[in-house]
């Protein structure tokens, strides 16, 4: 399974990360629901022998109990463990044996769970996913070898990762009131306290047909696929739980929140967090192109300036971190060495300033306007990206045909609008601002 990433990586997957295509490579996909609430999408690409099989679960950390925090995540990898009917360990050495290979992540909306295997085994891989909806094996053994998983998961990628407690430690600052404000992760103390029941009734809510989206593109065709489909999945039953959907704003804040973080590291780092609208908010667009601006590529504003020109950093990065809900604008800087976190605040207030004041040139829009292109095209480079894009369209947006309309909505963006944006969301008031510091900096008590 995927476990929570370093910093690094995490940050170079979000920047990864979207759902477009042009007019001239538009997504052909079939659709139908079953009974069940089943959501069904399949996209036919005969140019390579091999076909991705997804599950999206509408389910993420976000959709918890504050008392039982961590579920969705404990969830990714508990769902290995196997079922009635496939034993214990042997669901990722199956897919493996037939040449394939898997995966799955848990976000604070969804659960997304993918393999891709040689196209003459997309029945293996469908009773497979259909087997994890249906018959998955929660036992105490099972439960108890996760717990000990997600403990050691804990300790490499937070407690003793650098820098590893960013997204944790902003928002539990920037998301006060909605349940943004715990990590994916969770609680173990939570983990540690549920029962085999509690267990046993959030897989019977959320790990249902209503309330996931099957996504399938590759070398297939369609009537033999949907024949498949309909025989694995269509006696599973209906979840029986209540699913929680929180409806919480988080309210505006006016005021900055200032902090320091002492950790396991010799540089300094600064983290500023700024507020977003939901995901679906029109602005998300521009607010993307911003953050290609500011740190996409050796050649951006802020790497150019802070990592070549005036040395005060040595990693930079800016992204939108966007949410159903709402999620925030991260901007970071690792200082250099000799650099205090002070004076790299500084260097980024200064350009994100300049970006608010003046906009940016005719020439970099050009420059941004064609490396959009050039992200969004790559993006569908393989079905397993397809597949993926097609369900998070479906769930986050209602309509799988989204994927066909990205390019165009990044088409309407213009230079003032990013100038726009950054000003809206990007002002110093009621922002979150970390200084990372070494704990050797830290007073004694």
């Amino acid at each position: 399974m995927k476990k929570i990433l370093s910093i690094t990586a995490f940050f170079g997957l979000l920047l990864c990360k979207g759902v477009v295509a042009d007019a001239q490579s538009r997504i052909e996909f079939k659709e139908f629901k079953l009974k069940n609430g089943l959501t069904v999408l399949m996209h036919r690409d005969h140019t390579t022998p091999i076909v991705a099989v997804s599950v999206m679960y509408h389910v993420g950390s976000k959709n918890e109990n504050p008392e039982r925090t961590g579920f969705a995540h404990f969830f990714e990898h508990l769902l290995f463990e196997g079922t009635e009917n496939i034993g214990r360990g042997e669901f990722m050495k199956k897919i493996e044996s037939i040449g394939g290979t898997l995966n799955a992540y848990t976000t604070n909306d969804i659960t997304y769970y993918h393999e891709v295997v040689p196209a003459n085994y997309l029945e293996t891989a469908l009773y497979m996913e259909s087997e994890r909806m249906l018959h998955a094996k929660i036992d105490t053994v099972g439960v108890e070898t996760q717990r000990n998983v997600v403990k050691e998961e804990m300790r490499q990628r937070y407690d003793n990762q650098p820098y590893g407690t960013i997204l944790r430690e902003t928002f539990k600052r920037s998301h006060r009131v909605h349940p943004y404000h715990w990590p994916v992760i969770g609680s173990l103390d939570h983990l540690n306290a549920a029962t085999l029941d509690e267990f046993m009734q959030f897989y019977r809510t959320y790990y249902v047909p209503n309330n996931a989206v099957l996504s399938i593109a590759g070398d297939i065709d369609y009537a033999q696929a949907e024949t498949w489909i309909r025989a694995y999945f269509s006696e599973i039953p209906v979840g029986i739980g209540t699913i929680n959907r929180p409806n919480i704003t988080e309210p505006k804040r006016t005021q900055e929140i200032k902090d320091v973080v002492y950790d396991n590291i010799q540089l300094p780092a600064v983290v500023l967090a700024y507020n977003l609208p939901s995901k679906k908010h029109r602005d998300s667009y521009a607010l993307n192109m911003l953050s290609t601006y500011l740190t996409g590529g050796n050649s951006s504003l802020l790497t150019k300036e802070l990592v070549d020109k005036q040395q005060k950093a040595v990693a930079v990065a800016a992204f939108p971190l966007d949410l159903e809900d709402g999620g925030v604008f991260l901007a970071y800087a690792v200082a250099n060495m000799g650099i205090s976190a002070d004076t790299v605040q500084r260097a980024l207030d200064e350009q994100i300033e300049k970006v608010i004041a003046s906009g940016i040139s005719e020439t970099d829009f050009q420059k941004l306007q064609a490396q959009t292109e050039n992200d969004v095209v790559s993006r569908h480079a393989s079905v397993a990206g397809i597949a993926e894009s097609l369900a998070e369209a479906k769930t986050f947006f209602g309509d799988a045909d989204e994927v066909n309309h990205e390019m165009e909505k990044y088409n309407k963006v213009t230079r003032e609008d990013i100038q726009r944006v950054a000003k809206q969301y990007l002002a110093q008031e009621g922002r979150v601002v970390l200084y990372y510091l070494p704990k050797s900096e830290e007073p004694k008590q």
